[in-house]
């Protein structure tokens, strides 16, 4: 059984695989990719990729609102799916802000580079203190 971090790991994953599929406007089956990354049925994952993908432009805005000079579009696949997923647990989850934050910042230590992990820290900070509920 995987830990919640592991389960992160896995939607972002999920969410990566998807922001891929849709720009090269190929169809998929998410409950496929979802199955292609976790062997057993799990509703945190289930219920994390379709919330990011129900308010994906939403998302997409609010990132955009707080890169400075840069817009979400121009990160890479990654670095999106790791945005998405916590600016999605910041605003549409009841996971504690902190959880949410540092969740996303240790996901970008290892697939980022130290400049995105900075910036996906201050962005999500931003969002904590002028946004949140």
């Amino acid at each position: 059984m995987k830990n919640r971090s592991e389960l992160r790991e896995v939607i972002m994953k999920v969410i990566y695989q998807i922001n891929i599929l849709e720009d090269a406007h190929l169809d998929y089956d998410t409950s496929k990719l979802i199955k292609e990354q976790l062997e057993v049925e799990n509703d945190f994952v289930n219920t994390s990729v379709e919330g990011i993908l129900a308010h994906k432009k939403e998302i997409y805005a609010l990132a955009n609102k707080y890169l400075k000079d840069w817009t979400i579009d121009r990160l890479n696949k990654v670095d999106q799916a790791i945005l998405a997923l916590g600016i999605y647990e910041l605003m549409y989850t009841e996971t504690p802000s902190v959880v949410a934050i540092n969740e996303a910042i240790e996901l970008s230590k290892i697939y980022s580079d130290d400049a995105v992990v900075k910036m996906i820290n201050g962005v999500l900070d931003k969002i904590y203190h002028e946004e949140e509920k």
